[in-house]
């Protein structure tokens, strides 16, 4: 069933908001109305599965694993209708223009990822992509601090915070992170300006 225009639908949040079961739910939908769906996740992501987008929860569906978003044009099937994309912040800028060229071929596109990285701050194509989306959705988690809606991921490197400065793409599960509040969400500062604050 082919779409009168494109779209673009993004699911965003922290993590263990239910992102990837949202999007799953979507795609189970647009399959059940005989509509042609691919489903794409960064190669890097494989905490579950190399070939399969998987939920914390354990949903799991089929995916073609990319190193970049170019592969995505490469590999989409002349009837296709509806394109999925998980965890579509570690994918680079690339991927707007990707995903945009999709929309303009009347492909609905279903993207889910991170808005915030483990600092706080705006992830990699995240911005653009909810600026240009027609749809948004931001869920929350539950801080693992106080019980309340979190909306920040939490890295945590030996049970402790980690540095501003630390690396910001390190695929995880609850072993590295947790959702937090915000008033519950620590990021150290960098080790050197530490340093430099206790000598003064």
């Amino acid at each position: 069933m082919k779409h009168y225009s494109g779209q673009l639908e993004i699911i965003c949040g922290c993590m263990f908001s239910g992102k990837t079961e949202e999007l799953i739910r979507r795609v189970r939908r647009a399959a059940i109305a005989r509509q042609r769906v691919q489903v794409f996740k960064p190669a890097i992501d494989d905490r579950y599965s190399v070939e399969k987008i998987a939920s914390h929860t354990g949903q799991k569906i089929e995916s073609h694993p990319i190193k970049s978003p170019v592969e995505i044009p490469k590999l989409l099937h002349h009837e296709t209708t509806v394109v999925a994309v998980d965890e579509v912040q570690f994918l680079g800028d690339e991927v707007v223009q990707v995903i945009l060229d999709l929309v303009s071929k009347d492909i609905r596109v279903i993207a889910g990822g991170l808005d915030m990285d483990f600092r706080g701050e705006p992830f990699g194509p995240m911005p653009t992509l909810l600026a240009r989306a027609e749809y948004v959705m931001k869920l929350q988690a539950i801080c693992m601090v106080c019980g309340e809606a979190a909306s920040f991921t939490q890295r945590l490197v030996n049970g402790q915070p980690a540095r501003y400065n630390d690396p910001i793409v390190m695929v995880g599960a609850d072993e590295a992170y947790e959702a937090r509040c915000r008033k519950h969400h620590i990021v150290l500062e960098p080790e050197a300006q530490r340093q430099q604050s206790f000598l003064e």
